[in-house]
């Protein structure tokens, strides 16, 4: 008897789980009509990974991603979904994402403000040497003030420049660190890449899975 009951349970935990899929591959396909607001490459492949919202992709881009985004692919999408782990993980990604891009961002205003504060000083500098200087030795000071102005430029384009090589390398290693989270959570689609098609696949992708998060789309819940 125990054997039957336990047999009858697992077809009705069977039956749930067949009717779940269904409901969260009914709305990843609705929600693939979409992708006007789902993401797309940006200049050069390079892309805010994950969570920002760059404009639209052109009619025949967006066509493109809307065929690559196959019923198979939602399908294992959807099958991923399943037990909510993904949700949590895609949340967690954007919470650490937020936490990576005000790090880099606050690194670069306090680059910024010391620029400011140096550009300053040296202003200041030179205008207290110049009321100082008697006049027939004016033009050689204002031309020695000039080569320190223009070293100093030269310096600060120099420190700007590889504080945002520094931006874009960490935003890169996050990317392929989630990448690689996603990949191994099972999630269809993903995988560490450059490819900027791959990545715009990507983008959407995880856009559905937001949108879903947002429609209430989660284990427990009903509302699609």
């Amino acid at each position: 008897m125990e054997r039957y009951t336990g047999a009858f349970e697992e077809a009705v935990d069977g039956a749930r789980q067949q009717e779940r899929h269904y409901q969260l591959l009914s709305a990843l396909q609705s929600l693939v009509k979409e992708l006007p607001r789902c993401a797309a490459a940006g200049r050069n492949g390079r892309l805010k990974w994950p969570w920002s919202r760059p404009r639209s992709p052109r009619p025949s881009a967006r066509s493109s991603f809307q065929q690559r985004l196959s019923y198979t692919t939602l399908s294992d999408l959807a099958l991923a979904l399943l037990d909510g782990t993904v949700f949590e993980i895609v949340q967690g990604l954007l919470e650490i994402q937020h936490l990576t891009e005000k790090s880099l961002y606050n690194q670069r205003l306090r680059l910024q403000n010391e620029h400011r504060v140096l550009r300053q000083a040296l202003r200041q500098k030179h205008q207290e040497a110049q009321q100082a200087c008697r006049p027939h030795n004016l033009p050689v000071l204002q031309a020695a003030q000039q080569r320190e102005l223009e070293a100093v430029e030269h310096r600060i384009r120099e420190e700007q420049r590889a504080m945002d090589q520094k931006i874009v390398l960490e935003l890169d290693r996050k990317v392929a660190d989630q990448q690689s989270t996603l990949e191994k959570a099972g999630v269809a689609g993903f995988y560490v890449t450059t490819n900027p098609q791959e990545l715009t696949l990507q983008m959407n992708l995880l856009e559905l899975i937001r949108k879903l998060q947002q429609r209430g789309c989660q284990v427990g819940k009903t509302a699609l």
